[in-house]
């Protein structure tokens, strides 16, 4: 078809694939190169077939026209296109350099886990981070945090190991084994109640709009990594994604101490 004469072999499979659904991660599952090499094709692809979308790539994929363009459109798409590329390199960057300092860390989880939340605040715009380790039976202990506000910490600091009622996100999260979102907690109905953890969270923490992503050992609990902001500004899909993505990691670097703990404990 003449709209993809312009195209590579591999910008048609990208296009071809993105305008049939598929997301930029199962793209680049299936053709082995990274999201961000994606969207960098997506970027080229869609200047040069001049649209702007998922739904106008695949009405030109289909043979039709383009829609004419003034100049300042066209500029403004270039920027839009720009802006998450330059976004998606910064998390892959992220992700990687966390990698590295797992790899390098030695199992030292005081100095993994304040940088993987500090990288998941700074992607996902976030105020402070709270990592929970899961002690079974509905008990969590706040084992990491950065930017925490001081009050709060010194409330989690004074609770050590505390239980978690069913209605909090830490406890929905713990019974649900999914991503809980809420989008202000001072709205919920719990906060109206006595509940000890919500008060805190959202009188001495500040916290508005609050995400707590389970962290998975296959299908056991090891804790919770919670992000916080201070305002009601709920949480997207795609700053969820990227909660889940440094939650992965945490785990990482737990399993990767306990393993290395088990074999100094082992070694005579």
């Amino acid at each position: 078809m003449s709209e993809l004469a312009d195209l590579s072999q591999r910008e048609v499979q990208i296009a071809q694939a993105y305008a049939g659904g598929q997301t930029y991660q199962s793209i680049a599952d299936t053709l082995c190169i990274a999201p961000s090499t994606v969207r960098t094709h997506l970027a080229t692809i869609y200047r040069k077939l001049e649209v702007s979308s998922k739904l106008e790539l695949a009405t030109r994929l289909k043979g039709e026209g383009p829609e004419p363009r003034s100049p300042s459109e066209l500029a403004m798409v270039v920027s839009e296109l720009a802006l998450s590329l330059e976004e998606a390199i910064s998390r892959e960057k992220a992700l990687s350099e966390v990698l590295r300092i797992i790899s390098a860390a030695q199992g030292d989880l005081d100095e993994v886990v304040p940088l993987i939340l500090s990288y998941a605040l700074e992607l996902c715009d976030a105020e402070f981070g709270i990592l929970f380790e899961y002690k079974q039976d509905g008990r969590f202990l706040a084992d990491h945090a950065v930017g925490i506000p001081i009050l709060f910490r010194n409330w989690l600091d004074s609770q050590g190991v505390f239980s978690v009622s069913t209605g909090t996100g830490l406890g929905r999260m713990n019974e649900q084994r999914a991503v809980i979102n809420i989008i202000d907690v001072k709205s919920e109905a719990i906060y109206q109640t006595d509940d000890p953890l919500r008060y805190a969270t959202a009188d001495l923490g500040g916290a508005r709009s609050f995400v707590a992503i389970p962290m998975l050992a296959g299908n056991t609990l090891v804790g919770a990594f919670t992000i916080y902001r201070q305002t009601v500004r709920p949480f997207s899909d795609e700053s969820t994604r990227l909660a889940q993505l440094f939650a992965a990691q945490s785990v990482i670097a737990l399993e990767n101490a306990r393993m290395i703990k088990a074999i100094q404990q082992a070694t005579p």
